[in-house]
Order: C-alpha cells, then sequence, then structure tokens
C-alpha cells in the first residue's frame, strides 16, 4: 500500500496530527473570541451537527430489536461507567508518586469516566463479524447514559463540584446532544429509503466536524503560555493508554467466555469493543463545558485525544486474531450441538 492510498484510508488520524501543527502555528485563530468563534460554532453547532449526524444514522429497528439482551447491556454499561473509572483511580494512587504531568493523570481519569462511542466500537464489531445489533444499542444508550453519568463521575474524581453549574451542563448537553439525535431520527423516517439508496458518508461528516473542535481545543492550549508538557510524560501516557486497553479487553473476554456466562460467541465480541472504546465525539465538548475556563483544560483533554485513535489502531490489529477466535468457536458449538 502506498504512502498516499495509507495516508487516505487514515485520514482521520492525519487530520488530527495537521489540526494540532495548525493549532501550534497559528492558535489565535482558533481560541474564543477568535475568527472562528468557537464559543459559538463548537460548543453549540459543531456538536449539534455531529449528534445530529448520529441520529440520522443509526437505524432504529436495529436499536429496538437489541433491546431485550439485558444481561449483555448490564455488563457493558456497569463496565464502562462504573469499573473503568474505579479502576483508573486506583492506578492514579500508584502513579501520582511518579513525576508525570498531574493534568495529564487527571485527563487519564476523565478517560475512565467517559460513556462509550457511537462509532468506533460499532464499526470493529460489525468488521469481525460480532453482534452489531448489541453493539448499536450499547453505544446510543451509554451515550445517553453519559449525558447524566459521566459529569457526576468527573465531580466524583476530580472533586471540583464547587465550580461546575449542574443545570448548565445538563440543559446545555440536552440541547446539543439529545435533541438533535431525537431529530435526527425524525429525520430518518422520513428520507429512509434515500439513505439506504445513496449511504451518505455519516462518519466521514461527524469526524471532520471533530477536527474542528480538536483544532481550536488545542489553540486554547498553545496560546497559553504557562502550558507546560514534557516528553516523558507523554510517552509514558501513551503506553499507560495502550496497557489499559490491551488489560481490559483481555480481561472482559476472559470474563464474557466464562462457562456459566451465557454468552455467545458474537456478543462476546460486542462486549471487548463496547466496554474498553471511549467516546471522544461526546468527550471533548463534555469536557469543554464541565472545565470550562479552566487553564489546564487542554492538557486534560490530551489523553482523551490519544485514547480514540489509539483505540481504533489496536482494535483493528486485533480484528483478524478476534475473527479467527469467534469462528473457531462458532465452529465448536455446531460440532457439538446435538442433532435432532
Amino acid at each position: 500500500m502506498g504512502l498516499l492510498e495509507r495516508m487516505r484510508k487514515d485520514w482521520f488520524m492525519v487530520g488530527i496530527v495537521v489540526a494540532i501543527a495548525g493549532a501550534k502555528l497559528q492558535p489565535a485563530v482558533g481560541v474564543n473570541g477568535g475568527p472562528l468563534k468557537p464559543e459559538i460554532t463548537v460548543t453549540y453547532i459543531a456538536v449539534a451537527v455531529i449528534f445530529f449526524n448520529s441520529g440520522l444514522s443509526l437505524k432504529t429497528e436495529e436499536l429496538t430489536s437489541a433491546l431485550l439482551h439485558l444481561k449483555l447491556h448490564f455488563l457493558i454499561q456497569i463496565f464502562t461507567l462504573a469499573f473503568f473509572p474505579a479502576a483508573i483511580w486506583l492506578l492514579l494512587q500508584l502513579l501520582s508518586i511518579t513525576p508525570i504531568n498531574e493534568w495529564l493523570l487527571k485527563g487519564l481519569q476523565t478517560v475512565g469516566c467517559m460513556p462509550p462511542p457511537v462509532s468506533s466500537a460499532v464499526i470493529l464489531t460489525k468488521a469481525v463479524g460480532g453482534n452489531e445489533a448489541a453493539a448499536i444499542f450499547n453505544s446510543a444508550f451509554g451515550s445517553f447514559l453519559g449525558i447524566i453519568v459521566t459529569p457526576l463521575l468527573l465531580l466524583l474524581f476530580l472533586g471540583s463540584s464547587s465550580s461546575v453549574p449542574f443545570r448548565s451542563i445538563f440543559s446545555q448537553l440536552f440541547m446539543t446532544v439529545v435533541v438533535p439525535l431525537i431529530i435526527g431520527q425524525i429525520v430518518r423516517r422520513y428520507i429512509k429509503d434515500w439513505l439506504e439508496r445513496k449511504k451518505p458518508p455519516f462518519g466521514a461528516v461527524s469526524s471532520s466536524v471533530l477536527l474542528m473542535i480538536i483544532y481550536t481545543t488545542f489553540c486554547d492550549t498553545f496560546s497559553n503560555p504557562n502550558i507546560d508538557l514534557d516528553t516523558f510524560s507523554l510517552v509514558v501516557i501513551v503506553f499507560i493508554i495502550f496497557s489499559i486497553q490491551l488489560s481490559f479487553m483481555v480481561l472482559t473476554f476472559v470474563f464474557s467466555t466464562r462457562s456459566k456466562s451465557g454468552f455467545t460467541a458474537a456478543d462476546t465480541v460486542a462486549v471487548i469493543f463496547c466496554s474498553t472504546h471511549k467516546s471522544l465525539t461526546l468527550g471533548i465538548p463534555m469536557l469543554k463545558i464541565v472545565f470550562a475556563g479552566h487553564e489546564h483544560l487542554s492538557l486534560i483533554s490530551v489523553p482523551l485525544l490519544i485514547y480514540h485513535p489509539a483505540q481504533i489502531l489496536l482494535g483493528s490489529v486485533l480484528v483478524p486474531t478476534i475473527k479467527s477466535w469467534m469462528v473457531s468457536r462458532q465452529k465448536g458449538v455446531k460440532l457439538t450441538r446435538p442433532t435432532v
């Protein structure tokens, strides 16, 4: 595969690098009050576009068909929104004695508090051939749940309750996340046939808007003279993020393949990806709301910005391995099933 073809395929990761480099060169363009007016274009319009787009692309019938698999949903949501942040908190008690930048460590905690993403877990579950409907339902349901649970977790673990306006957080998230998502679903009902026929690039639209959010976030970073990010801390955080992802994928695999779990191999695939992936789409806007005006917002955002491409990269590398395991497990079930 040539370099241009590779760049075209991984355009979003290339876009993140370009956005960060652009912010470094001209930070004044994307700061609050600058030419891009991110306090309006990003905080309200960009986030609403992303979730309207999600509402338009999510198939309602697939979500409803997966609704009754309660045991699977319970495992994924408890792991994502309870075990994950608690485990990260315990890890940070050990890491706090190291020389790693304290705001990057706080950023790791925010990663743990995030809900699952609407897209990447679904895409990888589909690539393996796992339970796609369950992945879609848990990603969407987790996003809704995250609107309420994630701010509470951030306040619980980071203790900034005195400076966080609850009412404005929920009203802003409701207007920029829930309402556009519902409108997207309503519009989908009327243009469903056209969407099925044309298959618009929903993922590319959301990713493009997300790049604008990343760009303005880093414009804030580089326009702040107090930011001091050392290479050691950054390298260690990248290593920790990959280690966390791999460890949690193994943990969910072991737990969901126990003989008494009752899950199929396809269910296990959905559990592995949905439980360990975290939403950048919901995460960055939420951090901008919860930590609005915080001088270290950009550093707090760095682990989440690393986690997102890392989960896609690691997941993509493991797709062939997980797929071969699932196929062999399914063949084994067919062979051991009694014939009538």
